[in-house]
């Protein structure tokens, strides 16, 4: 592994305790240049984690609160008239900065949660007819509450699709929670962390992420893997491309992660249940089924060529 890859986990892991699974998962979607989805219940870490990657990996942060009350300007930025120049002058909003942590993105109004929309798939927003680019790298980490508490509108499937992987962070172990509860307060670790690795060397791993080489044995099991999803009948829909392209670039930066050039099906197998499991809905009586049954599944019936 890249020294300052293992640099930026060995600093993670000082303040995320017993969630090592799940800073892979975050550092592989931002390798791929992919946009990272938490879901759980509120206090496990999601906004923690957040602070610890922009903090270790050096860059530049914004947190947006999202609420019922949330305008599209308030996330874009506004055009505000000068009197002294007598011209509008814009006025930039949160979105322009290197990563975004889009914080209980489900409790805003659909209008507002789709002004991520365009940011997230062309790295780019439209204001009043202009074209503005975003900062490079850009990082979108969202986090949202159960969809069954108060207060909460479900992400519509054109927005979760934005998400390259969706994780849940879980209950610390008994031992991490031992350490959380006994050490210092989190946001004393997070405002002492260093920056790990400069811009320059992210924008040069995430090129090398993109030239890590896939087989054409692996491209069918892939291929056998969407068609699965497609022909059985215990979907409502089955994987689009989008979701392949999704599949191969994770498992891109899973094996870059892991030190390697070359992907390989364990490494598929690996970021198969944070691609996957947004975007596959299970049918009657199975619609309870979790991710973890839901990837097993997969993993079972489609064969390694």
């Amino acid at each position: 592994m890249n020294p300052s890859l293992t640099n930026v986990i060995r600093q993670a892991e000082q303040v995320i305790a017993g969630k090592p699974q799940q800073i892979r998962f975050a550092l592989a979607c931002l390798l791929a240049r992919g946009h990272l989805l938490i879901e759980d219940l509120p206090g496990v870490g999601k906004t923690t984690l957040a602070h610890v990657l922009a903090k270790t990996l050096g860059l530049q942060f914004q947190r947006i609160q999202f609420t019922s009350d949330l305008l599209p300007a308030d996330i874009l930025g506004v055009s505000v008239y000068q009197r002294d120049s007598g011209k509008f002058e814009f006025h930039p909003g949160p979105i322009f900065a290197q990563m975004i942590l889009a914080d209980e993105v489900n409790r805003a109004t659909p209008k507002a949660q789709s002004a991520l929309l365009e940011a997230m798939e062309e790295r780019q927003v439209t204001i009043e007819g202009t074209t503005r680019p975003l900062p490079v790298p850009f990082f979108v980490i969202a986090t949202q509450n159960p969809a069954y508490q108060v207060g909460t509108f479900p992400l519509p499937e054109s927005q979760l699709d934005r998400f390259m992987m969706r994780i849940r962070m879980g209950y610390p172990d008994a031992q991490a929670e031992r350490g959380l509860l006994e050490g210092v307060d989190r946001r004393e670790l997070v405002a002492g962390l260093v920056p790990q690795l400069e811009n320059a060397e992210l924008l040069i791993l995430q090129q090398r992420t993109q030239q890590v080489f896939v087989s054409p044995a692996l491209l069918d099991y892939v291929q056998a893997i969407l068609r699965y999803s497609r022909e059985t009948a215990n979907y409502v829909h089955g994987l689009s491309p989008r979701a392949g392209l999704a599949l191969l670039a994770a498992a891109r930066g899973w094996a870059l992660l892991d030190g390697r050039d070359a992907v390989l099906p364990e490494d598929v197998q690996a970021v198969l249940p944070g691609v996957v499991s947004h975007r596959l809905q299970t049918t009657g009586e199975r619609s309870k089924q979790d991710s973890d049954a839901l990837v097993r599944e997969l993993t079972e019936a489609v064969a390694i060529p």
